[in-house]
């Protein structure tokens, strides 16, 4: 039998809540499946189950065979403290653990322990299999591909850029060696040379694929087929054929069910008016014929007869519409609404460098001379570390200068998503902070989150507790409530789900103010009708296009 990873009939709750019910999946070789729904349907759950970092509930998760190899590699590279990029690398592909358990096996078969001699074969092929034995050696050929110097292997992790952390995760997944490859938001924070590397290796390697993205362009390009996980049902559905089938089917499936839902709500209302009149008119029969107009009873019964007939006739179409089968009207779930509190038109003048320096450690930005004019929708485009967020900051006045001036106009109203989201991240609760960013009332602040996704099981939290998701989704909501007339998004789609990000871009459709946004998803770019695309590498600017 090929090699597989199955889950059959899983399910897995937190607390009464239920988050997965009877979901079954097969990952085969050539599998690429991609792993859809809203934000908190399950989506990571279901990787964490399929890896064995979860148990289940109910059903049961099989590698065949037994000892297949299965690496899962999350969206948040979470460094340790002190930890280096090696030893990062080391434990998020499974080699620290597996160097420990071939330490141990080693140890127990030089103390001649029971059974050492099979524990040592099997920690050694499991530490061969998933390439422990070059790893160092093909991380160093690895780091410079994705724009990393080898030497950063011994720097403490944690004191990378984002940037740099993601293309460590990247250098990371392009040294692993697994039968299986679980991943969860990949594209997260990679430039477009990050992400043409990544849809080079998963379109090349021989592993099995599962893979939870928003990135619509990367999925369209990668998957083979899609795993839907429905909000409602907690259940799962396989949609083979790829991106573009999956959309297809998945429109008509919902088409047909509306059809059909239609089609037995006129089938029901029709017998439900056809036995309303029925029954009226046994009802006015039988009262007139009890106030009889002459002496003809022969026409009277006649006529009480034809009244206990059409009675009966009404209790049959009644049990007509008992026998419906019925046809649920398909469950439409939580929807974000957006729009974009707008506030009173800026001055020309929206912001402005003039021979620009800004230094950040061994990093120079500028010199930059940049103006940015009201109403423009500019786009900032480059590789990670080039500079990108760095110039936002220091275009709106958050970063010093070393050298050079810059001003935003006075009567700039503006509302910013930084790539970090935070703005909602510190030890207040998230109602607290929201009052705090918005001075709207309480009801209105409860009232406008909820349209968020973000209930009474949110508002109690601190923000910093708060999923990257769940931030997001709080700055969002603060858009709706406090006007602006400048919006600044860094990374903006990263940790939302595809409708909410089709929200956001119908929401930016509408918005008449100012729009800087850094950005790398490639769908996004083309929806935001731009006027201005600004390149930069290095920490200068290559090119400043009009489009």
């Amino acid at each position: 039998m090929a090699a597989q990873l199955l889950a059959r009939s899983v399910a897995f709750s937190h607390g009464p809540e239920p988050v997965l019910v009877d979901v079954s999946v097969t990952v085969a070789p050539g599998d690429r499946v991609g792993v859809v729904g809203p934000n908190g349907v399950g989506k990571s759950t279901l990787l964490r189950l399929l890896a064995g970092a979860l148990v289940p509930s109910a059903g049961v998760v099989v590698r065949a065979p037994a000892d297949l190899t299965v690496g899962l590699l999350g969206q948040e590279l979470a460094p340790a403290p002190g930890e280096t990029v090696g030893e990062l690398v080391a434990r998020r592909l499974g080699v620290t653990a597996a160097t420990a358990a071939l330490e141990e096996a080693t140890h127990g078969l030089a103390a001649g322990a029971p059974g050492a001699d099979d524990a040592y074969a099997t920690a050694l092929q499991v530490w061969l299999a998933i390439g422990a034995a070059d790893l160092e050696v093909r991380l160093a050929e690895t780091l410079p591909r994705v724009g990393l110097d080898a030497a950063i292997v011994d720097r403490v992790a944690d004191r990378l850029s984002g940037g740099q952390q993601a293309r460590v995760g990247l250098a990371a997944l392009l040294v692993s060696r697994f039968d299986v490859l679980l991943l969860d938001e990949p594209t997260n924070d990679l430039d477009l040379d990050g992400l043409a590397l990544l849809e080079a290796f998963v379109l090349g390697t021989d592993a099995a694929l599962a893979v939870v993205s928003h990135d619509r362009r990367f999925l369209e390009r990668v998957v083979t087929s899609v795993v839907e996980i429905d909000e409602h049902h907690r259940t799962a559905a396989r949609f083979d054929g790829g991106w573009e089938a999956y959309l297809d089917a998945r429109a008509t499936a919902r088409r047909h069910a509306e059809e059909r839902h239609a089609e037995y709500v006129d089938r029901r209302d029709r017998l439900t008016q056809r036995a309303r009149t029925e029954r009226e008119w046994a009802t006015k029969g039988v009262a007139k014929e009890r106030r009889p107009r002459d002496n003809d009873k022969v026409g009277r019964a006649f006529r009480m007869e034809r009244s206990e007939q059409l009675a009966a006739r009404a209790r049959r179409t009644d049990r007509a519409i008992d026998r419906l089968d019925v046809v649920e009207k398909p469950w439409e779930g939580w929807q974000l609404r957006f729009t974009i509190a707008g506030a009173a038109r800026s001055g020309d003048l929206v912001a402005e460098l003039a021979g620009a320096e800004v230094h950040r450690g061994a990093f120079r930005l500028g010199p930059v001379h940049l103006t940015i004019g009201a109403g423009e929708r500019v786009a900032f485009l480059g590789p990670n570390g080039s500079g990108k967020s760095t110039l936002l900051g220091a275009l709106l006045g958050e970063l010093p200068l070393s050298s050079g001036t810059g001003r935003v106009g006075p009567s700039v109203v503006m509302g910013r998503l930084d790539q970090g989201r935070g703005r909602f991240s510190g030890g207040a609760t998230l109602l607290e902070a929201f009052l705090e960013e918005t001075g709207v009332s309480v009801e209105q602040a409860r009232s406008t989150m909820a349209k968020f996704g973000l209930g009474s099981l949110h508002v109690g939290r601190p923000t910093g507790a708060l999923s990257p998701g769940e931030r997001t989704r709080a700055v969002l909501a603060a858009f709706q409530t406090s006007g602006v007339n400048t919006l600044v998004l860094d990374e903006p789609t990263n940790h939302l789900d595809l409708p909410a990000i089709e929200q956001l871009e119908s929401a930016l459709d509408g918005f008449d103010g100012t729009l800087l946004v850094v950005t790398h998803d490639r769908a996004f770019l083309e929806h935001l009708r731009l006027t201005r695309t600004v390149t930069i590498a290095d920490g200068r600017i290559l090119a400043d296009d009009p489009r």
